[in-house]
């Protein structure tokens, strides 16, 4: 009798509270996140930037976990950047939710009338 696969996800979709404005004033605000590897940890570490400046690692990190920012494929470090710290605090709460403890939920705002409330991640595919 064949065995059922267990799936794991490894993807993730997310939308930023504000969005990033891109040259051609696109606002990109849904995106994917993978989950993070040990290799993904190492690089950090060895990045010119990462060892100038420390605070530095988030941003690197978010580049290579993130897979796409609206209509872009790649994300790069100095693109993030641009984000305002709104976004950049959700981005870092949400890599430490799937990353570190596995909930799917992810408190969030509304952007029109600034209500509060819990969203679960939506896992990719499923939606």
């Amino acid at each position: 009798m064949p065995r059922k696969q267990d799936t794991l996800y490894t993807e993730f979709d997310f939308t930023l509270p504000r969005g990033l404005m891109d040259s051609q004033n696109r606002v990109h605000r849904h995106g994917t996140m993978r989950l993070a590897t040990a290799k993904d940890e190492i690089l950090v570490q060895k990045e010119r930037k990462v060892q100038e400046n420390p605070g530095y690692s988030v941003l690197v990190m978010l580049s290579r976990v993130i897979t796409r920012l609206g209509s872009l494929n790649s994300v790069s470090s100095d693109l993030l950047e641009g984000l305002l710290l709104h976004d950049i605090a959700y981005l870092r709460e949400f890599y430490n939710r799937i990353n570190q403890q596995g909930n799917t939920h992810i408190p969030t705002q509304c952007p029109h009338c600034n209500t509060q409330f819990s969203v679960e991640l939506a896992l990719a595919g499923e939606s």
